[in-house]
């Protein structure tokens, strides 16, 4: 099953636009909205939950089986925590990530009475005052403040101006696209993601593409706050995979070009047949990859796991370097992993079982080679996985 050809141009002009768009955790009703419309332009027919998580189902030859690819919308960020009496605002992040990298940082505000520019400042900030402290001081975000780009010398002025207590915070991501295919920005986890998925999609329609199965393309609204996919997921989903960013640093297998396969994360390892499946098609289609294993990390697919969700789950990722912070990361790598997609969810659906919730008996399960000889093995397998009949519609 070959991959099809990504539209480069595309998926960085939408990336650009994503990026534009402020969303961090609990406050992503406009990049929703502009997803929801992505869809509607590329044929299909989102559906929204209530707190705006979207699900864009692309049918396929049968429904029962069906196979999810989700990314997250929502962002790092910050939150007022504090109106403090020196006019300037403590606050607290949404999500995980250091208060290293917040500081300096250009934000809006968002207040009822609309929104202010600011910037997140250590509370030692001038050497012309502090001298050498600037360099002591912990790093924190109890050492944090947010100063206010208007007339505001004490809280009353905050007040004035209608800022509060809550009131959501959005870094500026500050994105580069260099011609090298270099992409320096914050915030590409996850939107580089939802872009590889939009891309992986339009190349789909474009070629009229046929799928075994109804493919779900989902969008989560909260994954950084811990949230993910625990809601989005219907029943005739057999497997997902999470799109979202790999780690390179050292101690870590990613690399910021190719797909880099996550074999477990800090939830566990994830599941044995898909992901051995996800390597073949690398494999099969020469797209580059990488196996890796994050300690500290967890994805959309968690959350659902969690939540009682009975799902097979792989991650894919695009390698990022310095994530959380000022992230970087490859156009090769968006690039390989809508290729990957495009011949995943285009490849024949291996395991009959998947197509039922529940077996009646091991018949039909899958297996696991332990320790036969190789020839022995396959041929165990080729009764319950390798048979690529579906049978009667379901």
């Amino acid at each position: 099953m070959s991959r099809l050809t990504i539209d480069n141009e595309y998926l960085q002009t939408t990336l650009k636009a994503l990026l534009d768009i402020p969303s961090p955790s609990g406050f992503t009703d406009t990049i929703v909205r502009f997803v929801t419309r992505e869809l509607e332009a590329l044929g299909l027919e989102p559906e929204l939950t209530r707190r705006g998580a979207i699900r864009a189902v692309r049918q396929g030859s049968r429904r029962k089986g069906a196979r999810a690819i989700v990314s997250h919308l929502d962002t790092l960020g910050a939150q007022v925590k504090f109106l403090k009496a020196n006019g300037r605002c403590s606050v607290v992040p949404i999500g995980t990530w250091s208060s290293r990298f917040a500081e300096g940082a250009r934000v809006t505000v968002f207040s009822e009475k609309g929104s202010y520019r600011g910037t997140l400042l250590p509370l030692k900030a001038s050497g012309h005052t502090f001298n050498e402290e600037i360099d002591t001081q912990p790093v924190s975000w109890e050492n944090l403040e947010l100063r206010v780009d208007a007339l505001s010398r004490n809280a009353l002025d905050l007040e004035k101006l209608g800022i509060e207590i809550g009131d959501m915070v959005a870094v500026d991501p500050q994105p580069e696209f260099i011609e090298n295919g270099y992409i320096v920005s914050r915030h590409l986890d996850n939107k580089a993601g939802v872009a590889l998925m939009l891309a992986a999609l339009k190349a789909l329609q474009k070629h009229k593409a046929v799928t075994p199965v109804d493919v779900h393309f989902l969008f989560t609204v909260a994954e950084e706050v811990g949230v993910g996919a625990s809601s989005i997921l219907t029943p005739e989903v057999a497997s997902m995979i999470s799109i979202d960013n790999g780690t390179t640093a050292p101690g870590q297998n990613s690399d910021e070009f190719g797909v880099t396969v996550a074999m477990a994360d800090q939830t566990g390892p994830f599941d044995y047949h898909l992901t051995k499946k996800l390597v073949g098609l690398c494999q099969d289609n020469e797209v580059r990859y990488q196996k890796d294993v994050f300690r500290y990390y967890r994805s959309d697919s968690a959350s659902a796991v969690a939540a009682g969700a009975d799902v097979r789950t792989a991650l894919l990722t695009f390698g990022v370097d310095a994530s959380h912070g000022y992230e970087r990361i490859h156009l090769h790598a968006l690039r390989s992993l809508a290729e990957l997609i495009t011949a995943y969810v285009r490849s024949p659906v291996k395991i009959k079982s998947d197509f039922e919730e529940t077996l009646h008996g091991a018949e039909g399960f899958t297996r696991q080679k332990l320790g036969e000889e190789p020839e022995q093995a396959e041929q165990d397998l080729s009764p319950d996985v390798e048979d690529e009949t579906l049978g009667p519609q379901a």
